[in-house]
């Protein structure tokens, strides 16, 4: 079964710089306009980190400042990744060679 790697990556800071703005705290005006109340450490955290969620309406907002789309704030990657193999290296086929052999209990001599 091939597996999926998902990922993405966050380009709020790169969005920011092209429009000519460099510090976190020039966002959360335009952001109260629209009727998004973060503080100056939370728009910190949304612009310097990657998020793990993202409300539908703070993205919105900074799409509608911005005049992006999500796409242009979020890139998205996919890939498939290699089947995991057995920690023999190959697939088991004689399952008798993984038993284990039968103790023998000896007398001390």
């Amino acid at each position: 079964m091939t597996r999926r790697n998902v990922g993405y990556r966050w380009r709020l800071r790169e969005v920011m710089a092209a429009q000519g703005m460099f510090t976190t705290t020039d966002l959360v005006a335009p952001l109260n306009e629209r009727g998004i109340t973060l503080s100056a450490s939370q728009v910190h955290r949304l612009v310097t980190g990657t998020p793990e969620r993202l409300s539908l309406p703070v993205l919105a907002a900074l799409c509608d400042i911005f005049g992006v789309t999500p796409a242009d704030l979020i890139v998205t990657t996919a890939e498939n990744t290699a089947p995991r193999q057995a920690a023999g290296g190959g697939p088991v086929t004689d399952l008798a060679a993984l038993r284990p052999v039968q103790a023998r209990i000896r007398p001390d001599q």
